[in-house]
């Protein structure tokens, strides 16, 4: 029998996007890497393969998901970050063997070792986490506007106003919320 896991929540940005591995924080929460081989996917799906991970690395991860969603809370409300979080930021960036290259069309990517371990991966999500809190790229850390959700994300925008973690998601849920809480209001709206 399969195991379903929900789907993956990607963005733009790595460190914000391996967040969204534990959603709806303030709600009922949704862990999407609850397996080791489920850590192995993402990174996966993000351009950083590893070959395999034990049960001692995804703790390590997770380590490093909430300590760059703390660090990321913090910077999105102006506050000063957490020392812990950034001492596991700093541990995990320091602690693995990737290096940036470039490729023939201009692009950066990553290579990890030869024999690819998560610790390599996760060196790499939290250099981009240094680059996303030190200020280094163009945009601004917000939090989603869902009360369920407060997930920390990079706003890119044009304005810098976004408000939902992915428009898609939380975005949506909101506007059916509203649409459904006007229907209420006025049943007439709707013809």
């Amino acid at each position: 029998m399969r195991i379903e896991f929900p789907d993956f929540r990607l963005g733009n940005v790595l460190a914000t996007s391996f967040t969204g591995t534990l959603s709806e924080r303030h709600g009922t929460p949704v862990e999407r890497i609850p397996t080791p081989q489920r850590l192995v996917d993402w990174l996966a799906v993000n351009g950083l393969a590893v070959d395999s991970c034990p049960p001692a690395q995804l703790d390590l991860a997770r380590a490093l998901r909430e300590s760059i969603h703390a660090a990321a809370t913090a910077a999105a409300v102006h506050d000063a970050l957490p020392v812990s979080a950034v001492r596991v930021i700093n541990d995990r960036s320091t602690q693995g063997r990737a290096a940036a290259v470039l490729t023939p069309d201009g692009k950066r990517r990553w290579r990890l070792g030869s024999a690819s371990r998560v610790e390599d991966a996760l060196s790499v999500i939290a250099a981009d986490a240094v680059s996303v809190l030190s200020g280094e790229r163009d945009g601004k850390l917000a939090l989603c506007a869902s009360p369920t959700c407060r997930a920390a994300f990079f706003d890119t925008s044009r304005s810098r106003t976004r408000k939902w973690c992915d428009m898609n998601t939380c975005g949506n849920r909101q506007k059916k919320a509203r649409f459904h809480a006007n229907q209420r209001r006025d049943p007439g709206s709707a013809e």
